[in-house]
This record gives structure tokens, sequence and C-alpha cells, in this order.
């Protein structure tokens, strides 16, 4: 039996191209022949995709951050490929990967993708594309996006809080309108996250209630707020204490829409996200991740 090996050469520091070997060995020790494949444009990266004949294949194996889940996943999905994923957390922040207790050593990774143990996962959409962890509007949200990627490598997650520090002067509300079953809003904000999982760009607290596997999203309204009340609400973001805060606004939904007047750019996962409007929904249990044995999901 075989296994497909996805992995983003150019993910966190490095260096999981300095593993390949271990890796390679160790799943022959089982009988499992590894394909690698070194993702280079989204194009062949669908390419290849598109050719998987499930019947040949075990599982796929997925090294790289967020972002490079997120591009993986929209593949496969585009494709209706449903074989299990297994996922070695080498980005900068690993976010979804957390959300799992996934090691970051790579023999506990390995031995994990070796094992049969999994669970499933819920998978966000947004008008076209998914989203496995967070979709986000609005100031701020694209950090990973703008973040040089040299800092990334040398300072991590440490990067993405600097990057954001050094973008505060520039934020600027928008006016959006949210609409939903639970929760109908027009107003100012200063940006939304629909998160999946419980962190986003290295904060653990962001939505401490979320579940990827309860069929809900968890959403994040940051009102427009005075500049001198900005920062002890960054402070209680930080902290997780943000849920009770005056200008946030917080629910759960399994489907919402957004829609805003400014030319605002969108994010999915640190990926560049849809165009206004967006229709948000949730698509329950689609994934099935490798997990720890003794892991509480």
């Amino acid at each position: 039996m075989k296994v497909i090996l996805i992995y983003n050469p150019f993910a966190g520091n490095r260096v999981f191209k300095n593993h390949l070997d271990y890796v390679i060995e160790k799943f022959q020790q089982q009988g499992l022949q590894i394909i690698p494949y070194r993702m280079d444009s989204q194009e062949s990266l669908y390419k290849m995709i598109s050719e998987i004949d499930e019947k040949e294949y075990n599982k796929i194996l997925i090294a790289g951050g967020d972002g490079t889940i997120n591009q993986v996943v929209n593949g496969l999905l585009k494709y209706n490929i449903q074989l299990p994923v297994s996922i070695f957390p080498v980005g900068t922040a690993n976010d979804y990967a957390q959300y799992f207790n996934l090691p970051k050593n790579i023999e506990e990774m390995t031995e994990i993708a070796l094992g049969d143990h999994y669970t499933y996962s819920d998978v966000g959409y947004v008008n076209d594309q998914y989203f496995i962890n967070v979709a986000s509007l609005g100031f701020l949200i694209d950090i990973s996006q703008k973040t040089d990627p040299n800092l990334k490598n040398n300072l991590g997650v440490l990067a993405y809080y600097l990057k954001g520090i050094e973008e505060l002067p520039k934020m600027k509300p928008i006016n959006v309108k949210v609409s939903s079953k639970e929760i109908n809003y027009i107003g100012e904000i200063y940006f939304m996250l629909i998160m999946n999982g419980k962190s986003a760009g290295g904060f653990k607290k962001i939505a401490p209630l979320a579940s990827t596997n309860d069929g809900l999203l968890d959403i994040f309204i940051f009102k427009k707020c005075a500049l001198y009340e900005l920062i002890p609400l960054m402070l209680n973001v930080v902290n997780g204490e943000h849920m009770n805060n005056a200008h946030v606004i917080y629910f759960q939904t399994d489907e919402l829409t957004v829609d805003c007047d400014g030319n605002i750019g969108t994010d999915l996962d640190g990926e560049k996200g849809s165009t206004f409007p967006l229709v948000i929904k949730t698509i329950p249990k689609k994934l099935k991740i490798n997990i720890k044995n003794n892991s509480i999901i």
C-alpha cells in the first residue's frame, strides 16, 4: 500500500526536508511506500491531486503549516478525494494541529502518522473556498500574508506580533452587514473572526468554546472603539477574556452572510480569501484526521 506525502519546503524553519529519509524509512519498515510531492504552484498541486486513485493509497500526509493544509484540503475537496489526512505541523503557528494536540518533533509525528487513530473535523466554506481553522476580514487579518517569510522563519509566531504592532496605526473601521439565524448586525468594526478551531496566529485562547466537530462556527465581531480602548482589548484577546468585552459580539452558527462596502481583504487560514459578499457555512465532519491514541477531541 502507498501513502502520499505532500510537503511545503518553505514552511516554518524549512527543515522538514532534512527529515524526509527518516520518515520514508519508518514507513517502509511498515510495508508502506511513500510517494513524496514537493509543493510548488497551486496549479501543479491540484493537477497531482486530480490524478489520485484512492484505491492505491492508505492516507495523505501533509507537512506544513495552516496555509499548506488549507491549500491541500481545498484540492482534496475540489476533486472529492476522501482519504484520511495525517498532519506534520512544521509551519509557523500550526493552530489547526494544536487543536488536535499534535506534537512538533519528527519522531512523534511519524508515530502518529503510522497509526490508525482518527477523529473527524468540520470544514468551513466561504463562497467557493474551504478553510480548516479560521476565516477573517478587516484590518490586521492579513498579517500572515504581509509578514516577510524570512522573518517568520527566524522569529516564528513573534513575527506576526511585530507585524501587527506595525500595522496598528493604520487601523480604520469598516462598515459591515452580518446576517444569520442568531444575529443581525450593521455597523462599524475593526475586524471579524470566523473560527472552526480554538486559536489563530499563535493566540491560543481566541475561541475557547470552539470545537472542530460540533457543526458550528464561533463568530467574533470586534466593533469600532476608541484607540485607547484597543490595547486593553488586545490584551483581553491574549488572555482569552475578550468574550465578555463590551466591544466584542460573540455567537455560534452554522451559516452566515457578511457584506462590506469597502475594499477590504479576507483571509482563510493565512491564505487570500474570497471577495464580498461572503456566504459562510460549515460542512460537518468532512475530514478524517490522524490523532494520538489518547487524544481527547
